[in-house]
Parts: C-alpha cells; sequence; structure tokens
C-alpha cells in the first residue's frame, strides 16, 4: 500500500507506561483511505493504548504513526487531531454543551470556523447521523443511543480522515445497533472500530486486526479470522453462542 492510498501507517509502534507495563511490542499495520477495519482482542491487549498513539494522546514509545502520511507529533497535531476523531464509549464524555447544536459546533468554532460555514457543517453532520431535528436538545433528554449519534456528528462535524469507534455498539438497544451500523456504513471516511461484538464486526467490517500481548497477531478477512476456532481460542476472542461467522451454503449449490 502506497502512502498516497494509505489513512493511517503504525510501523513498529512499542510503548511503556511509566510503571514500567509494556502494552505494546511493535506494532505494524497499514489502512487504505476509506476501509473499515475492526481492532479485535481481549482486555488487556493493549487496544486502548494504541487508539490513543493515533492522535497523540499518548506519546513518548518508540516507532511511528502516520496519518494522511503526516507523523503524528507535536509538528503536526492540531492537523493530526483534525483528522483523526475518536468516538468514546461513553458519549457523555463528548458532550458537555446545553444543546445538540452547540455540542457538534464546538469542534469546528474552535477551529476557527463560523457564521454560515458553521451552521452549513453542523447541519451537515447532524443529517449524516439523521439526529437534525435534535438540534435544539439539551443531549441529556436524548436516549443512550441518541446521543452515541450525536458524539459521531462531534467528531463528523471536524470532517476527519480517520474515524475510531470504541465500543460503538455498547448498551445499544437492537433498533439503535443497527440505525447506528447503517450510519457507519454510509459514511465516507476510514473507519476503525474497537469492538468486543465480533459480529458487528463481522457485519461492518471487511478487514480485522486482533491485537493480543502488545502484537498484531493477525490481519485478514474479518469471516476467516472469526471462523478460525484455534485462532480464536488462542487470542481468548468467544462468538455469541449459536453464532456461525461463516456464509450460509447457497441453495441447490454444492454441499
Amino acid at each position: 500500500m502506497d502512502a498516497v492510498t494509505a489513512s493511517l501507517e503504525v510501523s513498529g509502534l512499542a510503548f511503556a507506561y511509566p510503571d514500567g507495563h509494556q502494552a505494546l511490542f511493535g506494532v505494524d499495520f497499514a489502512i487504505a483511505r476509506g476501509e473499515r477495519v475492526a481492532l479485535l482482542g481481549p482486555n488487556g491487549a493493549g487496544k486502548t493504548t494504541l487508539v490513543l498513539h493515533l492522535n497523540g494522546i499518548l506519546s513518548g514509545g518508540t516507532g511511528t504513526v502516520k496519518v494522511a502520511g503526516l507523523p503524528v507529533g507535536r509538528q503536526h497535531m492540531a492537523e493530526i487531531r483534525r483528522k483523526v476523531g475518536i468516538v468514546f464509549q461513553d458519549p457523555d464524555d463528548q458532550l458537555f454543551m446545553p444543546s445538540v447544536r452547540e455540542d457538534v459546533a464546538f469542534g469546528p468554532a474552535a477551529a476557527g470556523l463560523k457564521g454560515p460555514e458553521l451552521e452549513q457543517r453542523v447541519r451537515t453532520a447532524l443529517e449524516r447521523v439523521g439526529m437534525q431535528d435534535f438540534a435544539d436538545r439539551p443531549p441529556h433528554h436524548l436516549s443512550f443511543g441518541q446521543r452515541r449519534r450525536v458524539a459521531v456528528a462531534t467528531v463528523l462535524a471536524m470532517e476527519p480522515e480517520i474515524l475510531v469507534l470504541d465500543e460503538p455498539s455498547s448498551n445499544l438497544d437492537p433498533a439503535s445497533r443497527r440505525e447506528l451500523a447503517d450510519i457507519l456504513r454510509s459514511l465516507d471516511v476510514t473507519v476503525l472500530m474497537v469492538t468486543h461484538d465480533l459480529p458487528y464486526a463481522l457485519e461492518l467490517c471487511p478487514r480485522s486486526l486482533i491485537l493480543s500481548d502488545g502484537t498484531i497477531a493477525a490481519d485478514g478477512k474479518t469471516g476467516e479470522l472469526l471462523a478460525d476456532d484455534e485462532l480464536m481460542r488462542a487470542h481468548r476472542l468467544e462468538l455469541p453462542f449459536g453464532f456461525d461467522p461463516r456464509p450460509a451454503p447457497v441453495p441447490g449449490g454444492r454441499p
């Protein structure tokens, strides 16, 4: 994959916390522009540590992270933070203004956008997540699923290169889960989805990375990885009871 097409390139990324705990041991992967990729792995695998390196929240390790060809580092930090939008697991970590509109406007306004251009940016972001009719509502009056969609809109309003979602389906009822899946499929951005929800990964992400003990243990088609019982067992990944990741046989086809 050449640098022109890569949204994200991670090379030799290793990181230890100040207490000496080594979380990453040389992580390498690249994601092409427009790809949707799931990041899977058991608790403690280093997923959060990896995500926090993508926009410079964590730094000081070895190796490199590049976003759209720009190295993540002090020199390009403002641009990197605009290009990498992280949607955290709890939408209340991202929603703190009196109204939905003000929350979605916060980032672009801080970046200098104002007037009709800012209004258009907010309107477009809310339309993309189907929340345009809730612009004047206080976020705390919304359902959890609606708040998560507004949290996605706050990130989309920055027009990111990469949308990083931390456990996007957690705590959602089935209808909200499906609505969010439809939204994520419709977006024209690169998506990296950190999730324990393996059926959701299969539904939304053609490719998955398995992070285990601080290294990439597998990188391939999501369906093939989830169908590999030995691989799944080795990295403590469990499919829901009765869920079969293999495609259903075609009626009338060969057995």
